[in-house]
């Protein structure tokens, strides 16, 4: 897993799970604590990610909301669409063009 960027705007690539989660979440978390306005992810690098990875990028949610900031996710590739859809996240997170539920395959 590899994260690049600044406090508005990282790409993360790679795997999110559980072995890159701890890394992943200090590097965030940083950067939701230095910056103001929208924390942009990028998400068109990531490879996949486990469950862990999904609550880490809800623990970035919720530590941007407490500082007054937004996460906004970018280039959300489709199979991880597919599971911000099925646990209904895609509800909860801010999505830079949505997502087209109609338009994802059924699993």
């Amino acid at each position: 897993m590899h994260i690049r960027g600044d406090h508005a705007e990282l790409v993360v690539g790679g795997r999110l799970d559980v072995r890159s989660a701890a890394d992943a979440r200090t590097v965030l978390h940083s950067a939701v604590d230095d910056g103001v306005g929208d924390l942009v992810l990028d998400l068109s690098e990531l490879d996949s990610w486990d469950a862990t990875g999904l609550g880490v990028i809800m623990g970035v949610h919720r530590r941007a909301g407490r500082c007054g900031r937004r996460l906004v996710l970018r280039d959300v590739p489709p199979q991880m669409q597919r599971l911000l859809v099925a646990t209904r996240l895609h509800r909860i997170l801010a999505i830079e063009g949505g997502i087209g539920v109609e338009s994802l395959p059924r699993v």
